[in-house]
């Protein structure tokens, strides 16, 4: 039998198109699968530079239920670093909520940290409202510091109306607000050792007792590369979880808001995420200058970066970023050694992802100017007038 040449070529092409078209197919089913989200509203951001890497219907408002108590607990202990960690005792005022408990009661004295951890592992409502009530004197005024830091951190659309995440009208975030508030959150070193835990002691001052918080986060036992956060969960708003998770240099923040699946909606949205995402550095060390001063011993001092700069982005973000210097025309002396002059800011289009330090790398005195006494100013002055 004779086969054509340009038949078998012909074939070999058609085969060659197949393979590739179902190659890609089984990629894209793969890539889909990891995707399909039971939840209503999902982000999955890089916790350093904000930048998303996979989000669906991110900006609507939903509400949030007690992933509320991650600013609780942020102002909290905020609040406790401040005050050295104040005792409380607790009043009828504190425990008169419903719901979840860490098992306060009237006449009970804890500190701070300790209300942070139980709000944040047992979900506890009593040590919420008792937070709000040690921290602002009522809770009503800790509200209002809850809605301002939202708009620091430049939450767009949350408005809080509880410490607890209990439903109440217009109480409500989006999945993007709680991903910018994850991030912040789990840079307070005290917050993020809390959350990281599968359970905790926690020592009561009166009565002298030590109990065991157990984290609700399930997802710390079922996912390795987690490092926290909070759930949450009311019929209205649903499950809600915003977690974190770390990864060769790479930390993700997820965010689910009503999702009946949470725990399989994270694991695969962080297996997406840790294959779509690349840590890329920058060479700041590299970096010197002068910075002219003014009033000093000498006319210019040397400035560099002390340390690189690195950052997590989406895979194909990396050849987008701009690396801008600021620092100013002059300074005025004094500058000691390892003073911040200036910043080394890197951006994608309007965004910026990050921030690196300029310093002084010598000292500068600054030049004392000779006190003249009064006939001498007087002298001076005249000849001035005069010359």
């Amino acid at each position: 039998m004779i086969i054509n040449k340009s038949f078998l070529k012909l074939m070999t092409q058609k085969l060659s198109v197949i393979l590739i078209f179902t190659l890609y197919l089984i990629s894209f089913t793969e890539s889909s699968a990891a995707l399909d989200v039971s939840a209503k509203s999902a982000i999955l951001i890089c916790a350093d530079s904000g930048c998303t890497v996979w989000s669906k219907n991110e900006f609507e408002p939903l509400a949030m239920a007690s992933t509320t108590k991650i600013m609780t607990a942020l102002l909290t202990l905020e609040h406790a670093a401040a005050s050295g960690n104040k005792e409380v005792e607790i009043t009828p005022e504190m425990v008169r909520v419903e719901g979840t408990s860490m098992g306060l009661m009237q006449g009970d004295i804890v500190d701070l940290e300790a209300l942070a951890k139980g709000m944040l592992l047992p979900s506890g409502n009593d040590a919420a409202n008792a937070a709000a009530i040690a921290v602002a004197g009522e809770t009503e005024k800790f509200i209002s510091l809850m809605n301002e830091k939202a708009r620091t951190l430049g939450m767009k659309d949350t408005k809080f109306s509880t410490p607890s995440g209990l439903d109440k009208d217009n109480h409500h975030s989006t999945a993007y607000d709680m991903a910018v508030l994850g991030a912040y959150a789990m840079e307070n070193d005290a917050f993020a050792n809390i959350v990281s835990q599968k359970s905790a002691k926690v020592k009561f001052i009166n009565p002298s007792k030590t109990v065991s918080l157990k984290n609700h986060n399930k997802l710390l036992r079922l996912y390795q590369h987690c490092i926290g956060i909070k759930t949450g969960f009311t019929k209205l708003a649903g499950r809600c979880l915003v977690s974190a998770a770390q990864k060769d240099g790479v930390k993700l923040i997820c965010v689910t808001l009503n999702a009946p699946n949470d725990w399989d909606d994270h694991m695969s949205l962080y297996n997406y995420g840790f294959e779509n995402t690349v840590v890329k550095n920058f060479d700041d060390k590299s970096f010197t200058s002068s910075l002219k001063v003014e009033g000093g011993t000498c006319k210019e001092v040397p400035i560099g970066a002390l340390d690189d700069f690195s950052v997590s982005l989406k895979t194909g973000q990396e050849n987008s970023v701009t690396r801008q210097i600021e620092i100013p025309p002059s300074h005025k002396a004094p500058i000691e050694k390892g003073q911040i002059v200036g910043k080394v800011v890197y951006s994608i289009g309007d965004k910026i992802i990050g921030k690196n330090d300029i310093v002084a790398l010598e000292d500068v005195s600054e030049v004392k100017k000779e006190k003249l006494g009064f006939f001498k100013s007087i002298i001076n002055f005249f000849s001035r007038l005069f010359s």
